[in-house]
């Protein structure tokens, strides 16, 4: 669930930001860096981040503000869903992370499930869009939307990649301790559903 310091930052940092983009009043800037400066206050008064990290993983950006966009790559082999072990915290994860510029949706997907996990992939279909803030993931400073698409091997061998130490397939009730940062077991058995039922429509939000 979302606390509601945290949503009341993102949305104080997001109206700052937007309008220090567009406006043309130096007061007005004046008061929108104002805006940002109580959001980073409130974020470092409830997390262990002192002010300047705050400020500089939250409210460095510029432009107008957007959601951040987290892409994982969806396999499954037997019956089984492909994982990799994050070195980050030692859980299990589908392949994937933070959508680059220049890259599709499904490029990414590839992109990640090749670095992550050593296996060449193809995309095959899109099955769910998520608001992360909706499904039960630890609170977190950006507003994210994951996108989970399938895809299917292509080539290539299971091997640990930059930010993994470990490759595997597990069985729908053989789940191994996940890393809830980027996918929950909720999410996990959803996607089993997908492979039951290839006719299951995509989800959204």
């Amino acid at each position: 669930m979302e606390y509601k310091w945290l949503e009341w930052a993102k949305q104080i940092q997001s109206i700052a930001q937007i309008g220090l983009t567009y406006t043309k009043d130096p007061y007005d800037a004046e008061r929108y860096e104002a805006l940002r400066e109580l959001s980073i206050d409130i974020a470092s008064n409830y997390t262990l981040m002192d002010k300047h990290q705050v400020g500089l993983v939250f409210a460095s950006e510029s432009g107008y503000a957007t959601p951040k966009v987290d892409i994982r790559g969806v396999i499954f082999q037997d019956d089984k869903i492909l994982l990799v072990r994050e070195k980050i915290d030692g859980a299990w994860a589908l392949p994937g992370g933070w959508a680059d510029i220049g890259y599709s949706p499904s490029e990414v997907a590839v992109k990640e499930i090749m670095e992550e996990s050593g296996f060449e992939a193809a995309p095959v279909r899109l099955l769910a869009v998520l608001d992360k803030k909706k499904h039960g993931h630890p609170p977190e400073l950006y507003h994210v939307y994951k996108i989970f698409i399938e895809c299917r091997i292509i080539g290539g061998s299971a091997k640990e990649g930059l930010e993994t130490s470990e490759v595997g397939f597990f069985g729908e009730n053989e789940l191994p301790e996940l890393s809830q940062e980027r996918n929950t077991l909720k999410q996990l058995r959803t996607m089993f559903e997908f492979l039951h039922d290839p006719s299951k429509e995509v989800i959204l939000d």
